[in-house]
């Protein structure tokens, strides 16, 4: 029996992380800040019976006191989303480099070396696509003219050919095109010089579009599929920015907690990162109409609307975490966005 603690263990994938290790047989420690971010209340005083630490990642000595006994830390705290505008960056910096920060060097202090790190797909911007003509290609940020205009798509640099998106892999480079995604590249890459000093051990899982029952409602930093059904939940129609064509890989949030806990299982030395994906990519367009069925609400309108921070697709291979984690997705879409859309949300 391993003894893990969870940061963030109170929040949306925190909370199913927590259920899947104690399904598993480990010893669990929830710690959680209550971040209004991420809880309009305060948290539960317990998560599947396990008593709730509230901890600030960023507060070095309750950060080693939540280390005495630890084995391993799966760290899920973190602002998420693209938040609201720029004087966010502060508390993203703080919550999620900072506080990155303190762990590893609480945990190097503690003797604790294992590490799985809750990353994104963020990291890598645009994803993969091909030219027709040129073979395999990096799509360039869309400019703000382009998407004024309604043009969406990315065209080949080299001819203006449109682009078919083509999946990605953890070799992938990274291209971080917002706040949160490079305070998330910045928490690989110190996780990773944490690894090469201390000889541990770092399971980066790059989640891909989490979705299922206790997602956050009502907020800007909460998750396309939970804007959605808060949409649908006060009998207004889905609103899908652009043309509702962008291609994204929707994981369910049990899916993501086995993961973890496969990933846990993986104490390979060194830094490594996986996407964690169905690899069944849909459109958010498909996504939303989905929903809307599911929930038996008015269907979607497609607005034309955008947002700078966000990419076109990004489509995932899901090939490593299978092949060395012995993960793999189980729940498609239908049938989790069935459940989803009657499933409890979280104020």
């Amino acid at each position: 029996m391993t003894h893990v603690l969870v940061t963030g263990g109170a929040g949306f994938i925190g909370s199913h992380v927590v259920a899947a290790l104690l399904a598993a047989g480990h010893d669990v420690t929830v710690a959680d800040s209550g971040n209004p971010a991420a809880h309009r209340t305060p948290p539960p005083a317990f998560v599947h019976g396990v008593a709730v630490r509230r901890l600030d990642v960023r507060d070095r000595a309750e950060v080693a006191q939540a280390l005495t006994g630890v084995d391993a830390v799966l760290h899920q705290a973190a602002m998420v989303g693209l938040g609201v505008d720029l004087d966010d960056l502060p508390e993203y910096v703080g919550c999620n480099d900072l506080g990155t920060a303190v762990l590893l060097a609480a945990m190097a202090h503690a003797g604790v070396r294992r590490l799985v790190l809750a990353s994104s797909m963020v990291v890598y911007g645009e994803g993969v696509y091909r030219c027709p003509v040129h073979g395999q290609a990096r799509a360039a940020a869309r400019s703000r003219s382009d998407l004024d205009a309604g043009r969406f798509d990315n065209l080949c640099v080299r001819c203006d050919t449109p682009l078919t998106p083509d999946l990605i892999d953890e070799d992938a480079p990274l291209d971080p095109r917002s706040v949160y995604a490079a305070t998330k590249v910045s928490q690989e890459h110190l996780s990773a010089a944490w690894a090469r000093q201390t000889g541990g051990s770092v399971a980066a899982l790059r989640y891909h579009n989490v979705y299922g029952p206790g997602m956050p409602r009502d907020t800007p930093y909460s998750g396309v599929a939970a804007i959605f059904r808060s949409a649908l939940e006060s009998g207004r129609p889905p609103r899908v920015f652009e043309d509702g064509a962008q291609r994204r890989d929707f994981v369910h949030v049990r899916d993501v907690a086995t993961a973890n806990v496969a990933a846990l299982g993986s104490a390979r030395p060194g830094f490594r990162a996986y996407n964690v994906a169905s690899g069944r990519p849909a459109t958010i367009g498909t996504m939303a109409a989905e929903l809307s069925r599911a929930a038996g609400g008015p269907p979607p309108v497609v607005t034309g609307e955008f947002r700078l921070g966000d990419v076109r697709h990004i489509v995932a291979s899901p090939a490593r975490a299978r092949r060395e984690l012995g993960f793999s997705a189980t729940i498609g879409l239908a049938e989790g966005v069935a459940e989803f859309a009657h499933a409890p949300l979280r104020a």
